[in-house]
């Protein structure tokens, strides 16, 4: 029998090595996903293919139907009850496994041989029940360390290192030690990366920066031998143009250094996206964003059209951000109903729109402009229901357009009654000039959710309340209003503002901007992070300077490396205590070392001021301390008032009928309890309601430093609290628009304001995403342009004429001289017009009169005249090069630097002047005397407006054009001697003459769309050729002979 059976099990094992055959079912075993047979049991390697080894597992009894050892899960099998028991990894193949995958049939012979007779060793005894594999994936027993002796300790490590890296690899390792170590060094290496920096300054190569310098300073030299020259040899013939020349020179000269210098330091900047999302972003943990408060300001919604102002609010409200940290706030100073009834509509039309955005992550993320993109919308798309969506999304889109022109054309006429509500009563703002504040919540916690029915970032509506007599102070004064009514509301640390028709380009610009002011080190000390103004709907030529490239790409980027960049109106993300008119936090200097062996006045002499420091600062905490315990108390008061009483009117004084929900004598109250000095520190915060306004409220917000709202706060108290803070009266006797928030004074507030928190010592950044942060529209017709760029000019003549002129306010405090120097820049150069305007006539006047500025000059001198161009063409060229702005934009920059200068800059400077010295307030009106071509998508480019900004460089262009023919007249007549001192004038002329060119170009208008060139080309070689014909008269005959006089005598 012995025989028999060691017969019958070799037969079985060379069957099962060599056919593969399942023993259960009969079919072949195929191999694995490895590409190797199927092993079902790794003890005896008996012959089980995958389908029978997955059905004993799940409905038999789970062991292998030879040796009853207990199947073990292999990779892609099904988990089963039992399986985490077996605390062992995966039955899979493996490299260490003693053998039993080099010789199945060999560890069957083995494990038959000990069943049969007993006689079997003790090293190749196996445990059918034991454990295989240890939790690392480790081959345990006596037969590991048989296999083991064959290789040195270092060799035997690096083997199963490497096992260790393929079973990694193939995904084999179990949730056991070191699974949890891969975890714990994950988290490791995630939390090392938030730490890493948010952002890093990118400075200009040197090979790019250092030759600009050289250049820089190479022409101010110049300039000095120039001017030497200059005023050394007057010409005598010529004097009084010839003064007026070189005082026009040296006035272009230090505008040249005012505009210069402030771009020695010019940086780059990059931002961390990723960074930011895993220092303040980790899952299963709270968001630590930070709120923003987006303000979105409007006057009237006739002149800009609400559509596009539904378009900024659409895209705020689709930003990339925690939905429960951004609150848009509309101001509406026209207190208009048609924007109150187009926010309605826009409400309702964001729970589709938001969604819809946020799960395609669509660009930008308002429909108009998003829908109107000429690009493949299917790009990086793998959604199979996204061209659906679409569709149907831009249906809606369209629908919801029809009813905004709805009720666009609605408003059109007024009703003699006044406007009505859809609930019947009377609409409050029917006199623009005279009605109550109002607000209105629309989405947020209370409001409507989208359609899926997630939240949706908070809209409310604000118009600040207007009576006769008061003092508005326009767009400043509205943005005030908005600072207060979202203290009281939201109070985010952070704000963001955007005109109505700049809409958020990139959904990730909030991100951004969070990379510099959640900035530990940084951000601290920022006052706002300023975004580049981008632009739609411009001509491809650009042919008045709209988009403003030299400015925004080349200026802005070197004041981002001084002090930081101005304040520019729009897109720029705010702190808000920097707003509130405090100082920055002072760094901390490293103290000094000092012992007490010193006599004590040599202590006083090198150290005494940190001793005063030192008190200041534990005077200040210990007055921050009170404050706060204050405001504890005045807390829990009001919330014990709050239980007992549904609505707070404990407040007793009216302002323009509306109340304050708290009494401002709780804080008398709070002051029992405390020593003489807090008590005098407490008593001092009196002065808040000076400072700030009458509202316990707003004061509590801003000394919240996190910002939010302070405890036991109801909805409906902060409402009537915000009605309060926009009351008209409640600036009064307060340092609003004085000192704190936008700063009065000037219809350009913003350069103000900037300009005042950058005296305190704030710093401001400049952030330039690859993709634009924000884009907007702009005027591309002339006169439109012109009108822009006049009131722009008038706010710096104002600022000129104001006690906050940067060439004398805050000497001596925390401005940077470099950054001083581009605020006076941005003041003094509407006055650049005067000496501009003179410049340019004074080429026609020395082609009339045959003078000229400059007396006739050696070859030495010469030089100094070729160097001065040489060096404005390699300042150009190297600023070119370091900024990447194109020449085309630059040249622009330049035409429109004349076109603006002797035309919009002109009026403002005399417009200022009236206002300022008489009181008189002037203001130019635009009559429209053509339509544009709708058909045409730059229709409005030829649009032509008549203005009086139009009549000096018109003046100018003739008186050229004039000087022209007549000098080549007067070189004709006179001969060839003539025409060497003529050629230094006709260049001047033509410099005039092509600059004003897009000036022509735009007052010719479209002209049957014949070439400016053309007409302007025709009318100069018209005149010089009539000119040539008159002097060379070939139809009247010539003498031969010689020429015969009379006499006089009678003959």
């Amino acid at each position: 029998m012995e025989p028999n059976t060691m017969a019958t099990f070799d037969d079985e094992n060379r069957h099962s090595s060599s056919a593969k055959i399942c023993r259960v079912c009969g079919d072949e075993v195929k191999e694995d996903d490895n590409g190797q047979t199927f092993v079902a049991c790794q003890v005896c390697a008996y012959p089980v293919c995958k389908p029978c080894y997955e059905y004993e597992r799940s409905n038999g009894n789970k062991c292998c139907p030879h040796c009853n050892t207990i199947y073990k899960r292999h990779k892609g099998s099904p988990k089963i009850a039992g399986d985490e028991e077996n605390n062992g990894p995966d039955d899979s193949d493996d490299e260490l496994n003693i053998k039993n995958r080099q010789d199945a049939s060999s560890i069957h012979q083995n494990f038959a041989y000990g069943s049969e007779n007993g006689d079997y060793n003790s090293k190749q005894q196996w445990r059918p029940n034991g454990r295989a594999f240890s939790s690392t994936g480790s081959v345990l027993g006596k037969d590991f360390e048989a296999e083991r002796d064959g290789y040195t300790d270092a060799e035997w490590k690096e083997r199963v290192d490497k096992w260790k890296a393929r079973q990694e690899k193939r995904g084999l390792v179990t949730k056991g030690e070191q699974t949890n170590k891969e975890d714990d060094e994950e988290e490791e290496y995630l939390d090392a990366e938030a730490r890493q920096p948010l952002w890093r300054k990118v400075p200009i190569s040197s090979s790019k920066i250092s030759p600009y310098r050289i250049v820089i300073v190479l022409r101010l030299v110049i300039l000095v031998f120039f001017f030497r020259f200059r005023i050394l040899t007057p010409a005598k013939d010529a004097y009084p143009l010839w003064l007026i020349s070189v005082i026009c020179e040296i006035w272009f000269a230090l505008s040249w250094i005012l505009d210069q210098f402030p771009k020695w330091f010019p940086i780059n900047r990059e931002t961390y996206l990723d960074r930011l999302s895993m220092r303040f972003e980790r899952d299963g943990e709270k968001n630590k964003l930070a709120p923003v408060d987006v303000f979105v300001s409007t006057v009237d919604p006739l002149k800009e059209p609400p559509i596009i102002t539904a378009n900024t609010i659409l895209s705020i409200l689709a930003v990339d951000y925690p939905v429960n940290k951004v609150s848009c706030y509309v101001s509406d100073d026209g207190a208009s109903m048609l924007l109150f009834d187009t926010l309605s509509e826009t409400s309702e039309f964001a729970r589709r729109w938001v969604p819809f955005c946020k799960k395609y992550n669509v660009e930008p993320r308002a429909p108009e402009f998003y829908f109107s993109e000429k690009i493949d919308y299917l790009k990086d798309k793998v959604q199979t229901t996204f061209v659906k969506d679409r569709r149907a999304m831009k249906r809606e889109y369209e629908e919801f357009k029809v009813r905004i022109n709805a009720l666009v054309a609605k408003a059109q006429k007024k009703p003699e009654e006044g406007w009505v509500m859809q609930d019947g009563t009377p609409w409050p703002g029917n006199n623009t000039r005279d009605h109550p504040g109002m607000i209105q919540v629309y989405l947020g916690k209370e409001g409507a959710f989208d359609i899926d029915g997630n939240e949706l970032p908070r809209l409310v509506y604000v118009s600040r309340e207007k009576r006769p007599g008061y003092a508005h102070h326009k767009k400043a004064g509205a943005m005030n209003a908005m600072v207060r009514v979202s203290a009281v509301l939201t109070n985010a640390p952070f704000m963001l503002n955007l005109d109505c028709d700049h809409y958020i380009n990139n959904s990730k610009a909030i991100r951004e901007s969070m990379c510099f002011l959640m900035d530990p080190q940084l951000g601290k000390k920022l006052c706002y992070v300023q975004f580049p103004q981008r632009f739609d709907g411009i001509d491809h030529n650009d042919r008045y300077a709209n988009r403003n490239i030299v400015f925004f790409d080349i200026n802005m980027r070197g004041l981002d490396g001084i002090q930081g960049p101005v304040y520019v109106g729009t897109g720029c993300v705010f702190n808000r205590p920097a707003l509130y008119g405090y100082e920055p936090p002072v760094s901390e200097k490293r103290k000094k070392m000092t012992c007490d062996c010193w006599p004590s006045w040599i202590c006083c002499c090198c150290g005494g001021g940190n001793r005063n420091h030192k008190s200041k600062s534990s005077d200040s905490s210990k007055k921050k301390s009170g404050i706060k315990s204050l405001l504890s108390k005045l807390k829990k008061k009001n919330k014990k008032k709050s239980d007992t009483t549904t609505t707070m009117s404990s407040y007793s004084r009216k302002r323009s009928s509306t109340e304050a929900i708290f009494d401002l004598e709780d804080i008398e109250e709070g002051l029992e309890g405390y020593d003489e000095l807090e008590k005098s520190s407490l008593m001092s915060q009196k002065n808040f309601e000076k400072r700030f306004g009458m509202s316990p409220v707003f004061i509590a917000s801003t000394l919240m430093e996190n910002g939010g709202l302070p405890e036991a706060t109801n909805t409906s108290s902060l409402i009537k609290e915000a009605i309060h803070v926009i009351s008209c009266g409640y600036e009064e006797k307060t340092e609003w628009g004085k000192e704190i928030g936008w700063i009065y004074g000037s219809v350009t507030e913003d350069i103000l304001t900037g300009f005042r928190m950058h005296c305190r010592g704030w710093k401001s950044v400049y952030c330039m995403p690859k993709r634009p942060a924000f884009k907007g529209s702009a005027p591309i017709n002339l006169s439109d342009r012109l009108h822009q760029v006049l009131r722009w000019a008038l706010g710096s003549v104002e600022i000129f004429f104001s006690r906050h002129c940067p060439l004398w306010y805050a000497w001596g405090g925390k401005l940077k001289i470099l950054e001083r120097l581009a605020y006076i820049n941005t003041i003094v150069y509407p006055f650049t017009s005067i000496p501009l305007l003179a410049y340019c006539t004074i080429p026609a006047v020395c082609l009339l009169t045959g003078k000229f500025i400059i007396p006739t000059i050696n070859n030495f001198a010469s030089i100094w005249f070729l160097a001065l161009f040489l060096s404005i063409i390699a300042t150009a060229i190297l600023e070119l090069r370091w900024s990447g702005v194109s020449i085309n934009d630059l040249w622009r920059n330049e035409q429109f630097w004349v076109i603006g200068g002797v035309s919009a800059h002109l009026f403002a400077v005399f417009q200022g002047l009236l206002k300022v010295l008489f009181g008189v307030d002037t203001n130019f009106t635009v009559t429209s005397k053509g339509a544009s071509d709708e058909a045409d998508e730059f229709g409005d480019l030829y649009l032509f407006k008549w203005t009086t900004l139009l009549i000096p460089p018109t003046t100018l262009i003739i008186l050229n054009m004039v000087g022209v023919v007549a000098g080549v007249s007067d070189a004709i007549n006179n001969g060839y001697g003539s025409w060497g001192p003529l050629f230094g004038k006709l260049f001047f002329a033509f410099w005039v003459i092509v600059h004003l060119y897009p000036f022509l170009k735009g007052l010719m208008g479209r002209q049957n769309r014949t070439p400016t060139i053309v007409v302007l080309w025709s009318i100069l070689l018209a005149s010089i050729f009539s000119l040539v014909w008159v002097r060379i008269d070939p139809f009247l005959p010539k003498q031969t002979g010689p020429l015969l006089k009379q006499c006089g005598v009678d003959c």
